[in-house]
């Protein structure tokens, strides 16, 4: 046995390993082991869940943003991008359609938009949770005081998403004018404190990322224990500062999603949009190194493409949460089956 596979299944066994052996790993894994932790990730992902990949009904509701981070295709800065926000109408039409579909949890996404006030969003997700008792609600709205995220948890939300980008924090600072790092996470803890299941998550190849960051970041989720973790490949917008930079790649990210695995076994894994958006085959690949979780989308056709955080995003065809038989068919021939229950972490009961 080659040494970093040895490494691998101290990970696969334990659950645990110490920051010079990942950094190792990063910084030297090949094809062969490669494969292996990737077969390490699935044969640990099916213990817990078997082959169920379990969808979500996406709805990006605004695109407006109060935040300047300095990738977002959406951030305040950029004028060339054609804003909007969908009414609490169209909201409900957007879950109304998924309902019919099978989709069993709604996640609501939106920038960091103060038309959305805390009386607007526990409005909907008091009427969403109204309309369909079965199902769980997301939200993935941004930063928020801890008064606003306990109205929308005691309103019906299960679920809160929000990724912490990177846990350097000179590289968060340096991505993110006007904000802290220290506020971020502040907002995981809070979440955690409320009883949410919580989401954290980090971008892959970002301009100047260091396989030490990615250990930091390990680290910190390792730490933090989300129920949920997302993470997908940098790709830049044009009308952005990093409008010129390289982009993250399928392998890095596969990487590390078959590691995050092994470190947390039980999480809700999933294989995002940016995946697929640069490779036809990503979510596929992904879903082999242990992510269960797909999010299709189910905004209006009309607004798909003006919620670009970045570049060519695909918002049509298979991608669309109409599509479920492509989806289903996709899924299996990777050799899972599509499950369109609520999708609950294992360990979560609501409080």
């Amino acid at each position: 046995m080659t040494k970093l596979n040895g490494l691998i299944d101290q990970l696969y066994k334990t659950n645990y390993i110490i920051k010079e052996h990942l950094l190792d790993l990063l910084e030297n894994i090949d094809k062969s082991s490669r494969d292996y932790l990737i077969e390490k990730a699935q044969e640990t992902r099916r213990r817990y869940y078997g082959t169920k990949v379990f969808l979500r009904g996406l709805v990006e509701f605004t695109n407006y943003c109060q935040r300047n981070c300095i990738y977002c295709g959406i951030r305040a800065a950029n004028k060339n991008i054609e804003r909007y926000r969908l009414s609490f109408n169209q909201i409900m039409e957007a879950c109304e359609q998924g309902y019919e579909l099978g989709y069993r949890t709604f996640v609501l996404q939106g920038g960091e938009d103060n038309c959305y006030t805390d009386e607007r969003i526990v409005e909907v997700v008091t009427e969403i949770k109204r309309r369909f008792p079965d199902c769980a609600v997301t939200l993935s709205i941004g930063e928020r005081a801890y008064d606003s995220y306990q109205k929308y948890y005691e309103a019906g939300a299960d679920r809160y998403l929000l990724r912490h980008e990177t846990a350097s924090k000179k590289l968060y600072d340096s991505l993110h004018p006007g904000m802290r790092y220290e506020d971020r996470i502040q907002c995981l803890h809070n979440l955690q404190r409320i009883g949410y299941q919580v989401g954290a998550g980090f971008m892959v190849g970002l301009p100047g990322q260091t396989n030490e960051d990615f250990v930091e970041d390990l680290e910190f989720l390792q730490e933090l224990q989300p129920h949920m973790v997302g993470i997908g490949p940098f790709i830049p917008h044009r009308d952005t500062p990093l409008g010129k930079s390289a982009g993250g790649t399928v392998k890095q990210s596969v990487i590390l999603l078959a590691i995050i695995r092994l470190l947390l076994p039980q999480v809700l894994l999933p294989v995002t949009t940016a995946l697929g958006t640069i490779d036809p085959l990503g979510r596929e690949k992904g879903l082999k190194a242990g992510a269960n979780v797909v999010m299709p989308n189910l905004s209006p056709v009309e607004v798909r493409d003006k919620y670009a955080l970045y570049d060519n995003k695909v918002c049509t065809g298979e991608e669309a949460a109409e599509c479920r038989q492509c989806i289903n068919g996709r899924i299996a021939d990777a050799g899972f089956m599509t499950d369109m229950s609520r999708g609950d972490h294992i360990l979560w009961e609501r409080q």
